[in-house]
């Protein structure tokens, strides 16, 4: 059994329905007689250049293993399937169980966005009490009017 590492750049209207996709292409890799060791689905990214018209693609990552004959059939399924706008089949001597660059970096950006959109809330929520206080604190026409 050789060990295969499977990089799929998917059409990017895939990406809401990429589940489906996801059962159809294990079981399309399991009649071919492959074994899945590892998934990552690392999502949409921005592609370096245009491929059919699409600067965007959804990409995916599978540690595969099976017979050099299997990947052959695998290869002539993978060119002609109109899903996947871009695939590279490697061979690799030992799998790879961590987490690719790809996926860590998708991981952090996320993350980041995220810290960015909450640290946008508590500025405005911090600027609207401010707003809120200061008005508290001017006197309004009437009080002032009352006070002479």
């Amino acid at each position: 059994m050789n060990n295969y590492e499977l990089t799929l750049i998917l059409n990017p209207d895939l990406s809401t329905k990429f589940d489906a996709f996801q059962t159809k292409f294990e079981r399309m890799l399991t009649d071919v007689k492959f074994k899945i060791n590892k998934l990552e689905n690392i999502g949409r990214r921005q592609l370096a250049y245009s491929i059919f018209n699409h600067n965007k693609g959804h990409y995916v990552i599978f540690q595969i293993e099976g017979q050099s004959e299997a990947a052959l059939e695998l290869e002539s399924k993978l060119k002609y399937d109109t899903s996947i706008i871009r695939h590279l089949l490697l061979k690799v001597n030992k799998p790879s169980l961590e987490d690719s660059l790809l996926l860590v970096e998708s991981k952090e950006a996320k993350k980041n966005s995220q810290d960015n959109e909450e640290n946008k809330e508590k500025l405005k929520s911090n600027s609207e009490e401010k707003i809120e206080k200061a008005s508290d604190m001017k006197p309004s026409s009437k009080e002032s009017k009352d006070s002479e």
